[in-house]
Parts: structure tokens; C-alpha cells; sequence
């Protein structure tokens, strides 16, 4: 009898060790919002047309293309001129720097897979180079950015097909030189357009994004907040998934009241400065920054950032939603816009030298 006794005491601190234990796993959610312009311009401006330039030498190959088509700044309208920012793209020469042939030897083996020769095989590599960049300027002459589309200093390598005689290789890009050149410059064009829209709508655009994050979720099956914690996920990811960049999240927040008040509670209820404890806050305090976030609220985004540095169990986490915090709090600012949760209709914008509607009764 003393044996047994003195085995459950000996057990105990592992039973009540292993109720302490608690393993948090990322589960991910999706969620969509609406990107606000990173560049602060006259909050008025919507509307925007575009111009190409060329040069003479091009001019035959960019007939051919409708590059200008292309343009799309997402969030505002488009004009075929007269727009409150004019994006003007100049398109350089695409010049050969070098040309060289380049040759590829192969063995020949036998059915017994003995080497009994080899094979050359000759290429021409042509070595060119293009360059554009776009200015922005507002209506009223004002400039407003310059973005480089391409550089000189990127060299890029086109190379003719295979031949096995040399002579062919050789001259292969001079003798059809029109064409090649027409379809380098057209993928040239067409990755400076890229280009540029990315750079024009992330400065200047009101896109939508769906974005794919994460939180920390219990996965010990044995834990007491094992099923709550999953259930408050479960309901948190609902509502998430339900939002949307074109309407309100006004009654989003409304439902996810009680998601917040579980958490909060969880940092009220288990407050020892144990590992278990100050993991699970860690939970807590990481989940509401997250969720705060996506809720457009920096400030309470920065509160929950701070008592996740004080809980001291991955302060770093902390430090990092601080900064995202400040940026999302600056960001509002600059546009004078606090929510990135608003429906856009591009067709009801007027350019500057666009004259209303006049009635007639």
C-alpha cells in the first residue's frame, strides 16, 4: 500500500504537468479588402488617360501593337484624354549589342551504348538590351513621379533554333531581322506594361486583394479551451470569409463580439507567468492583432501589439504588428480614408475639363 501511495505521488506532477501542456498550431482564413494608394495626391483625382511615345525606328513595330489598351489603374476611369494624371510611357530602340554562335556537342553511342562520335549543333545568340519609363504628371502640369519600366542595364539573350551546319546559324538574325525584332519588342512592351501597372496601381489604385493569413489555435485535445478555441476560430473565419471590398464591415464587427470577448477573457483567465499562461495569452493577444487588422483598427491593432511584447513569449511578433500598426494608421491618414471596406464606381468620375450634365426641363 505504501508503494502505491508513493507512486501516485510520484505521478501527480506529470499529471498536472500534462494538463498544462498546450501545443498551438497556425490554422489559415482568407479574407478580402481593398488597397488604398501608398502615394498622397489630391484626394479629387480619378480619372486618367495615357500616352505612348515611340521612336522613329520602332514606330513600325509599335503599329502593331495597342500597348496604351493595356494601361489599367484599377479604382479610377479611364479617359481617351484630359484626365486629371496623364501617364506618359516612352519607349526606347531595342538595340543588338552582340551577336555571337554558339555551339552544343552531343554523343553518339551505339545500341551497346558505346560512344562512337559525337554530334555539334550551332545556335545564333543575340545579345540586346530596351529601355522605357513612364512620367506622371496632373493636369495642371504638375509633376508627380517618374517610374522606370526598363533599363539599359539589363542585357537579355535571344538564340535562333538549332542547326548542324554552322553557315546557317550564322546570319540567322540578320536575315530575318524584322520579324525577331517585332516579337522582342513586343514582349519588351508588353512586360514594361506590366510593369507599370503594378507600380501605378499600388501607388496610386484602390484594388482588391484577398489576402491569406494565419492565427494560433489549440491543438492539445485535452486541453479545457480546446473546443472553444476551435469553435471561436470556426465562427471568427465565417465572418471573414463573408467580407468583402465593396460594402461595410460594420455588422462584421457586430458578429465577431464574441470571438473578441473569448479571447479576452482567456487573457484574464489564465494570468500566471507559467509558459502554459503566457502562451496562451500569446494566442490571444496574436488573434486579436491579426483580427484588428483586417477590422481596419490600428489602434487597438498597436494595444494588443504591446501587451504581446509585456507577455514576453514571442515578443518579436509584437515588435513586428507595431509597425505594421503605425503603417496602417499613416496610411489612413494620407488618404483621409479610415476603412479599406467602400464600394468604387469608376463610371460616375468626371476629368477636370469634363462639363456635368445639364438637364433640361
Amino acid at each position: 500500500m505504501k508503494k502505491f501511495y508513493l507512486a501516485v505521488l510520484l505521478l501527480a506532477p506529470l499529471f498536472i504537468f500534462a494538463q498544462k501542456k498546450v501545443d498551438l498550431d497556425p490554422y489559415s482564413f482568407t479574407v478580402q479588402w481593398r488597397s488604398l494608394p501608398a502615394v498622397k495626391i489630391d484626394s479629387t483625382y480619378r480619372t486618367y488617360n495615357v500616352e505612348i511615345e515611340s521612336t522613329n525606328l520602332m514606330r513600325p513595330f509599335l503599329s502593331e501593337l495597342s500597348p496604351e489598351k493595356t494601361v489599367l489603374l484599377e479604382g479610377w476611369k479611364k479617359l481617351p484624354e484630359g484626365g486629371h494624371i496623364t501617364v506618359k510611357v516612352n519607349l526606347e530602340d531595342l538595340l543588338p549589342e552582340s551577336v555571337n554562335v554558339r555551339e552544343r556537342t552531343e554523343s553518339i553511342k551505339d545500341r551497346a551504348g558505346q560512344i562512337t562520335g559525337t554530334r555539334t549543333y550551332y545556335r545564333e545568340e543575340v545579345r540586346y538590351s530596351f529601355a522605357a519609363k513612364a512620367i506622371i504628371t496632373d493636369y495642371k502640369g504638375a509633376h508627380i513621379m517618374d517610374i522606370n519600366l526598363a533599363s539599359r542595364g539589363n542585357k537579355y539573350s535571344y538564340f535562333s533554333p538549332e542547326f548542324a551546319l554552322k553557315p546557317l546559324a550564322q546570319g540567322y538574325f540578320l536575315l530575318n531581322s524584322a520579324r525577331i525584332t517585332g516579337e522582342l519588342y513586343r514582349s519588351c512592351v508588353n512586360n514594361a506594361m506590366h510593369t507599370l501597372n503594378e507600380n501605378i496601381t499600388e501607388n496610386f489604385g484602390f484594388s482588391k486583394v484577398s489576402s491569406r493569413d494565419k492565427m494560433w489555435i489549440i491543438d492539445s485535445r485535452k486541453h479545457p479551451e480546446y473546443e472553444a478555441h476551435r469553435e471561436a476560430f470556426r465562427k471568427l473565419t465565417d465572418v471573414l470569409f463573408s467580407m468583402n471590398a465593396d460594402s461595410s464591415i460594420d455588422k462584421a464587427k457586430e458578429k465577431l463580439k464574441p470571438v473578441i470577448d473569448y479571447f479576452e477573457s482567456i487573457k484574464q483567465h489564465y494570468t500566471s507567468t507559467s509558459k502554459h499562461d503566457r502562451k496562451m495569452r500569446y494566442a490571444s493577444y496574436y488573434n486579436l492583432a491579426v483580427l484588428y487588422y483586417y477590422l481596419d483598427d490600428p489602434q487597438m491593432m498597436m494595444k494588443e501589439a504591446q501587451g504581446l511584447i509585456l507577455n514576453d513569449y514571442d515578443s518579436r511578433d509584437g515588435k513586428d504588428f507595431e509597425r505594421t500598426a503605425i503603417w496602417l494608421r499613416d496610411l489612413f491618414q494620407a488618404n483621409n480614408i479610415y476603412t479599406r471596406h467602400f464600394p468604387i464606381d469608376p463610371s460616375s468620375f468626371k476629368g477636370p475639363f469634363e462639363k456635368e450634365a445639364v438637364s433640361v426641363k
